[in-house]
């Protein structure tokens, strides 16, 4: 048995979930299409993902196309959520990237196409709603070779487009053969020679073409309608066709990726996991992460739409597991693979705001609620402040805080209140900066000696720790108390935001051995512990930080805008106003195109105002592109949740509170 576990991604409104639902009654999963304005498609089982008609937690489904098994991820299409579209992404065989025939190419269409390609998934083009009035079919191709990818196949034609009765004709051999033969000869000089020399079949293009799509060289790009099921079928034909089935090692060593938690009707913990390697069976004992261990219970997988119970999962396939307690999103099942699927595919949340309870009674069960929900998405980063006794959030954008706030009332009962979101900033390193401190010398209280120097590195290096003393200089578990603690307290620099592009060398090291009264045991007073080192090291940190400096960097989005000129002038202001600052500006008929950057908190006002400015013909398309320094007369300071290392009174003052001696 075949198996492939296909991506369905796309912008919001694109019709994704609609052409699930196409796909799973053309193949004769279900008798009756779903409907998203009704709220009862089969993928979307949340209630808030029925109230609002919008996908929000990624869903499974299983149909068959002949001998091949398809396991189908019904992907979140708003920005908002694009942290369950990136867990996904792992353990996909390929992908349909769905666009409107409509809207077109969107700003999310081109950050999923990009990731895709980076990732080298092979993927599908399913051009929706040819039905709809608007529908541009010829623009919408060249659009999405122009701000997609130029390496596409057209694999047929749409009749009457914008009409009830528009249909999707596929190209028969010789419509066909044109279409291929240069975006396939661009990777295949032996093709291009035999074109050339006019000596090549068509059987020989379409194996081209299969395997061409499989390397997620070219990708073919089909039109239809979910509503009317125009083209669908001719989808399903190229996913049969032209998408490359997994590859599976049943008998190999058990290797799976976690990609999805969620909490079953007992409050128990269901891990979704991807086999990719091994057969993975109920009473078999998992390692996980901590040096905890887990014990299978039960196992389903996905066969004709729905999860069944089996004994066991094996390579190749998606299962439910139950009785990991322990388990999160993204651990390792068994061995890991070198796979990039651990790793950030798109840009961090950029926001944070406070969440509060409306009944202060209710402070213990937000805790425990939002830590659940953490447990679904760890991108929701929560952060503590037990001095103020808050609880602050990560988030992508202003729908996610909605759609929060309403999970909380309709699954937990508790009624939240959020203060405005702000940009989630980071600090970076301005120069080097390095400190010290000796055991049993003043000021300093701890059994230990530890040195830093701390210096800028590359952006997006993240935070490097490295020795420049000997490894056997003292116990290892004193070095790993330092390097976890730094890690730790770089979450906190001079301005309280995340310390980031950064080396961390640790340059002194000493401890005192461990010693005792004669005849007695071990005396903590007079020997080392983790716990001198993990205390002593944020005060060296923070010092060696002070001496660096620090310089502050607020997310930008850049920014994409057309709008009609001759509501220029209404507009640009607002531009400024919202400190956007405008890089290319070009017609384009009787439309203006700008383009530029605009700081991450200031898009949600923009969209908001546009469209009284434009009669509602505004399109604003923004993504994340990068950090940019804060004006030094304009620092936001975020409030410290630590022990403030930054001021060494307080500091030992509230060790000693919280610790104790």
């Amino acid at each position: 048995m075949h198996m492939l576990n296909l991506g369905i991604l796309a912008h919001v409104d694109a019709g994704k979930t609609s052409l699930t639902e196409r796909l799973l009654h053309t193949v004769g999963v279900i008798d009756e299409i779903g409907s998203v304005d009704d709220g009862n498609t089969r993928t979307d089982s949340l209630a808030l993902e029925r109230q609002r008609g919008i996908t929000i937690k990624s869903a499974v489904v299983s149909f068959a196309i002949d001998d091949l098994t398809v396991n189908l991820i019904d992907t979140p299409g708003h920005p908002d959520f694009i942290a369950e579209v990136e867990r996904v992404l792992g353990v996909l065989d390929g992908a349909v990237l769905v666009v409107s025939a409509v809207e077109g190419v969107q700003a999310q269409t081109r950050v999923l196409m990009r990731t895709l390609q980076r990732l080298r998934i092979p993927t599908l083009i399913f051009v929706n709603k040819i039905d709809r009035g608007g529908a541009r079919d010829a623009e919408v191709l060249e659009r999405i070779s122009e701000r997609l990818t130029p390496a596409i196949v057209p694999m047929g034609e749409v009749g009457e487009p914008g009409r009830r009765g528009a249909y999707f004709t596929a190209y028969p051999a010789a419509r066909l053969r044109p279409h291929l033969l240069d975006p396939l000869a661009e990777h295949d000089e032996e093709l291009l020679a035999a074109y050339v020399e006019d000596k090549v079949s068509y059987e020989r293009l379409r194996a081209a073409l299969v395997a061409q799509t499989g390397r997620a060289q070219v990708h073919p790009v089909f039109f239809g309608s979910a509503t009317t099921g125009a083209g669908v079928t001719e989808l399903i034909g190229g996913i049969r066709e032209l998408l490359p089935v997994a590859r599976a090692d049943a008998e190999g060593p058990v290797s799976g990726t976690v990609f999805k938690v969620e909490r079953g009707a007992a409050g128990e913990k269901i891990a979704y996991a991807r086999m990719f390697s091994g057969t993975l069976r109920t009473r078999d004992r998992l390692a996980l992460r901590d040096g905890e261990e887990g014990k299978v219970t039960a196992i389903s997988v996905f066969d004709q739409g729905s999860a069944v119970p089996e004994a066991c999962v094996t390579a190749g396939r998606i299962g439910k597991l139950w009785g990991l307690g322990a388990i999160r999103i993204g651990d390792t099942i068994g061995e890991p693979r070198p796979s990039p699927a651990g790793e950030h595919h798109f840009a961090p949340p950029t926001l944070e705001t406070v969440v509060s309870p409306g009944r202060p009674a209710d402070r213990g069960a937000l805790h425990l609620a939002l830590t659940r929900l953490a447990e679904q998405d760890p991108l929701i980063d929560l952060r503590h402040d037990d001095l103020r006794g808050e609880i602050s959030v990560s988030l992508y954008g202003e729908v996610q805080k909605e759609v929060l706030q309403a999970t909380l009332a309709d699954e937990f009962g508790i009624d939240v209140l959020f203060r405005e979101t702000t940009p989630l900033c980071v600090e970076r390193p301005l120069g080097t900066g390095a400190s010290v401190e000796f055991n049993k010398k003043d000021p300093n209280p701890f059994l230990a000696t530890v040195g830093l120097r701390i210096e800028p590195a590359p952006i997006g290096a993240g935070v490097e720790f490295r020795l420049e003393v000997e490894l056997g200089s003292m116990p290892y578990a004193f070095f790993k108390a330092v390097e976890d603690t730094v890690q730790e307290a770089l979450g906190q620099g001079m301005h309280g935001w995340q310390v980031t592009d950064c080396t961390v060398t640790m340059t002194h090291a000493g401890y005192s051995p461990r010693q005792s009264h004669a005849h007695q045991g071990f005396d903590k007073s007079m020997s080392s512990t983790g716990a001198d080192f993990r205390g002593l090291t944020p005060l060296v940190l923070m010092d060696a930080l002070r001496a660096a400096g620090s310089q502050v960097y607020e997310p930008m989005h850049r920014f994409r805008l057309e709008v009609p000129a001759d509501t220029l002038g209404a507009v640009l202001p607002v531009l400024a106003r919202q400190r956007a600052v405008p890089g290319t500006t070009r017609m384009r008929g009787s439309s203006c195109v700008l383009e530029g950057v605009l700081p991450v908190v200031r898009a949600h006002g923009l969209e908001q105002r546009l469209p009284g400015l434009t009669r509602g013909e505004a399109e604003l398309e923004c993504a994340f592109d990068h950090y940019a320094p804060v004006a030094r007369d304009a620092i936001p300071d975020r409030p410290r949740t630590d022990l403030n290392p930054l001021d060494r009174k307080e500091y030992l003052l509230n060790l000693t509170r919280r610790f104790g001696g």
